[in-house]
């Protein structure tokens, strides 16, 4: 059985993280989250992966070649205009004459989420997608079952108008026959897949598989910190073997359980970097700097006697000595939505220059290239490129 997996797209929401890399590329205890799905489908025994990529399709190219690495063998089929997830599947329809996997290339799985859908797809020949319970499930596609028959999957329904607790996890087995249904579904622009599977189940069976493992889903900024903060908690062991080869940690640095650094990290002397951090390849945590809650891209620096909780961190970025980024809970508006009491110190992104003495307010959102004078105030969102001058 070969698996099908969906990286073509953007994720607008996580601006400015993805102006130059695809939502699948974000990293989560230092790896693409792209990296953790592929880990999986091997994992569970699939050896042939067709990746539908576009935006920004050299990066995933780039990374994942033939899939050598991951003894797997990956094909790429090319999604030009992203049209939506019914459309990217439609994209891959050449590569595929059997029963397959499908799956979003931007969630968070388990292998056994691809065993489970495998086994009950020998054991009935049905199609079938897994299901998994959230706290707040009006978030995504709640789905509607029958016993273990799907009848319906309502997007982010109005919350209190299904009890159902159980949403669609991203992960499906089907027969070549989807890609007729696609076909036959009607699209206003875009074309979810959620969209054909509504008209599906109304003359096919739809299994509803429940999956109880670990499952992330990236919308959001501050997502990308709990994802990351729970993988690396629920990691069994960080080792030194792990981080610490090519790792220069200073004698009198403090480095909590709980933290992931990639190749040639360095902190140095009286800093502390507390659970819950990721600090990418190159990055450098300075002289009495305390980093926490916090992912931080590679070639990041963060200078002497700075404070980062809660905050990712971009590529080449530099947060300024003694600036603090305090964390904690607040309301964060995205797209003219309110999204209230989530925990996230803020966003800075690639290249942006944050001079010394700065205060970074919690949810502030500091673009690609930006320059913070030092000694000023941050707040709510920045555009890339500007500059932010005292009084």
């Amino acid at each position: 059985m070969k698996a099908v997996v969906l990286a073509a797209g953007e994720g607008s929401r996580l601006r400015p993280l993805t102006n130059r890399r695809p939502k699948p590329m974000l990293p989560v205890g230092n790896k693409p989250l792209l990296e953790s799905v592929i880990e999986s489908i091997a994992a569970a025994g699939v050896d042939e992966i067709v990746l539908v990529v576009g935006y920004h399709r050299e990066r995933i190219q780039t990374y994942f070649g033939d899939g050598r690495r991951w003894n797997v063998d990956i094909t790429y089929a090319v999604q030009e205009k992203q049209l939506g997830t019914g459309h990217a599947l439609l994209q891959a329809e050449p590569y595929i004459g059997s029963d397959f996997i499908a799956m979003n290339g931007d969630r968070y799985i388990e292998p056994s989420a691809v065993e489970t859908l495998i086994d009950d797809h020998r054991q009935t020949g049905a199609a079938g997608l897994a299901t998994t319970r959230v706290e707040t499930p009006s978030r995504f596609g709640v789905i509607e079952r029958d016993k273990q028959t799907v009848t319906d999957i309502i997007e982010k329904p109005i919350p209190g108008t299904t009890t159902s607790e159980q949403i669609n996890a991203g992960v499906y087995v089907f027969g070549p026959d989807i890609f007729a249904a696609i076909r036959q579904t009607e699209s206003r622009g875009e074309l979810a897949l959620t969209r054909t599977l509504r008209n599906y189940v109304e003359d096919h069976p739809l299994r509803a598989i429940p999956y109880d493992g670990l499952w992330g889903d990236v919308s959001h900024p501050w997502d990308l910190l709990w994802l990351n903060g729970y993988v690396l908690d629920k990691q069994d062991s960080i080792t030194e073997a792990d981080t610490a080869r090519t790792a220069h940690v200073a004698s009198s640095a403090v480095v909590h359980d709980d933290v992931m650094m990639g190749e040639d990290v360095t902190v140095r002397a009286g800093a502390v970097v507390c659970r819950g951090t990721s600090l990418g390849e190159n990055a450098t945590v300075c002289a009495n700097a305390v980093v926490e809650d916090a992912v931080v891209f590679p070639d990041a620096t963060i200078e002497p006697g700075a404070v980062v909780r809660d905050c990712i961190v971009g590529a080449n970025a530099t947060i300024g000595p003694n600036t603090t980024v305090e964390g904690g809970v607040t309301d964060v508006t995205l797209d003219e939505t309110v999204h209230h009491d989530v925990t996230f110190g803020g966003l800075i992104g690639d290249n942006a220059r944050i001079g010394g003495n700065v205060t970074v307010l919690p949810g502030a959102i500091v673009g690609d290239g930006v320059t913070v004078e030092s000694g000023t105030t941050v707040r709510e969102r920045i555009e890339d490129g500007a500059v932010v001058r005292r009084g």
